[in-house]
């Protein structure tokens, strides 16, 4: 889901069905924040380790979690530390975060004795947690729900690489694939609804939607032989990128009243990918022009909502690009700016509305 910060609760207002999707029996999704209008977001660097990185979650507590050498957690009222490693491997000590809940539990991979990655879970008690693998020597934890459930990939004892559904009580369950050999899990709901990608029996990768009842289901492209699935929300709604019929590659919203939507580029490019989805049906991502210079090449992050359309989020000054990873339901963003081009150093940012 998206993965809130410095801005105050503004109101409350009754969210009804959103893009087709069903409010989850029990939840509190009726009653929200009110977002801040996507057109007041300013970009703001945030300070971390080496200045060198990029923002990839943020939490409705403003906390964000994100990569340099080292994973780091930033809050507005600490700033940025790092949670170290488990290990080091032949190139040095390194761990990268990719999630945060809402109870401040964070998840990612991080280098182990042996040189291998494995999969953590840190929280604020604990400290850093291996949850191992599905046998193998590789692991990379890439969500976790409000109950505590973590989505990633692992590797086999085979060396093939696998979904994965971990929870405290179970441990690591391997969710399948299409029919392939591949598949990677990249966002879990509340409901432990899961999204990723996989390869087919025909070797064609395609977004899908696992559930405890139903396993693992194709959800298709935008008339392209390939998807990619990067986030769910609590609502169901499915966020990332597809190859279209003529061949470029778009970022999607799905639902399962609706199926697959393309939401298009910004204006001049030709190109996007979505990240992250908050429970307001917004969606961040990057959208990319595919023909002139290197700088005109460019990707720029967006924010797309049912009422604005897909809106550029800016850059840093002086840097030529961004990308936002994730969004919270305030409509906060993170991401980074630079680091793409050649010669462009990324810094980690946050999209929130200026301090009075």
């Amino acid at each position: 889901m998206g993965h809130p910060g410095r801005v105050g609760i503004v109101g409350t207002v009754l969210i009804g069905a959103l893009l087709g999707c069903e409010t989850p029996a029990g939840s509190d999704l009726e009653e929200r924040v009110v977002p801040i209008p996507a057109r007041d977001l300013r970009v703001v660097e945030l300070e971390v380790s080496g200045l060198v990185g990029a923002a990839v979650a943020i939490n409705n507590r403003g906390q964000v979690v994100g990569r340099t050498t080292l994973a780091f957690l930033w809050t507005p009222e600490q700033g940025a530390r790092s949670l170290g490693a488990l290990g080091a491997d032949p190139g040095g000590t390194s761990s990268e975060a990719n999630a945060i809940n809402d109870r401040g539990a964070v998840v990612g991979r991080t280098t182990v004795a042996g040189g291998r990655l494995h999969p953590f879970l840190w929280t604020e008690n604990d400290g850093m947690r291996d949850l191992g693998t599905l046998g193998g020597n590789y692991g990379d934890a890439r969500d976790i729900n409000e109950p505590g459930a973590v989505v990633g990939s692992s590797a086999g004892p085979d060396g093939g690489v696998r979904a994965f559904l971990w929870t405290g009580v179970e441990g690591m369950r391997d969710l399948g694939t299409l029919g392939g050999a591949f598949s990677e899990a990249n966002g879990v709901n509340r409901l432990g609804q899961v999204a990723g990608s996989s390869r087919t029996a025909s070797g064609q990768m395609r977004a899908f939607l696992w559930t405890k009842g139903g396993g693992m289901q194709d959800l298709g492209t935008l008339g392209g032989p390939s998807s990619e699935a990067f986030g769910i929300n609590d609502r169901g709604q499915v966020v990332g990128s597809s190859a279209t019929a003529s061949g470029e590659v778009h970022a999607f919203v799905w639902t399962r009243a609706t199926g697959m939507r393309d939401l298009g580029t910004l204006p001049g490019h030709q190109e996007s990918g979505a990240r992250g989805i908050n429970d307001l049906g917004q969606v961040v991502g990057h959208s990319v022009s595919t023909s002139g210079s290197v700088h005109a090449r460019a990707p720029r992050a967006f924010i797309w909502s049912e009422a604005d359309g897909m809106i550029d989020l800016g850059v840093l000054p002086d840097k030529p690009n961004s990308i936002a990873h994730g969004i919270n339901d305030r409509g906060e963003v993170v991401g980074q700016s630079g680091g793409v081009i050649r010669g462009s150093i990324p810094h980690a940012v946050l999209w929130t509305r200026p301090r009075s």
